[in-house]
């Protein structure tokens, strides 16, 4: 399945650990995935994600047309080194705006392919949005 969607990843316990960034066109997915790497993640995928399930966990890749392509809006589509697939552990869901999301995290979880992922809403273009991205794979998003 291909999701409109970018993919990032840190490595965690020797596995690259992913975090699923959705939202609709114009959301700031591409925009958090260049702030996450600044901030030691590597990218996967931007805008399209191809996901797929493997003994009880989820992974993904770019598609074949994206692989090494990042859009930075303003500037290009321009070439970022990436890993071929990670692990997802972790969906974040770009939302409009400052103090949208919850205070504390609200225990929402989303499936696929019945593999079951903790939710993170998160405003992409607040100056933290990276930092709590990264603490959040470490902290809701273990792998298990």
């Amino acid at each position: 399945m291909i999701l409109h969607a970018g993919l990032v990843a840190i490595r965690r316990d020797g596995l690259w650990t992913g975090a699923l960034i959705q939202g609709p066109s114009g959301s700031g997915k591409s925009d958090l995935a260049l702030r996450a790497l600044t901030a030691g993640f590597r990218l996967v995928a931007d805008d399209r994600t191809e996901v797929w399930p493997c003994r009880g966990a989820l992974y993904g890749r770019a598609p074949d047309t994206l692989v090494g392509l990042i859009e930075i809006r303003a500037l290009d589509v321009v070439a970022e080194p990436v890993l071929p697939l990670a692990r997802i552990a972790l969906a974040v869901r770009c939302v409009d705006g400052p103090g949208v999301p919850q205070r504390l995290a609200n225990g929402e979880r989303v499936g696929f392919y019945g593999i079951n992922l903790p939710v993170l809403e998160l405003w992409p273009f607040e100056p933290s949005a990276a930092l709590k991205l990264r603490r959040s794979l470490w902290h809701i998003g273990q792998v298990s």
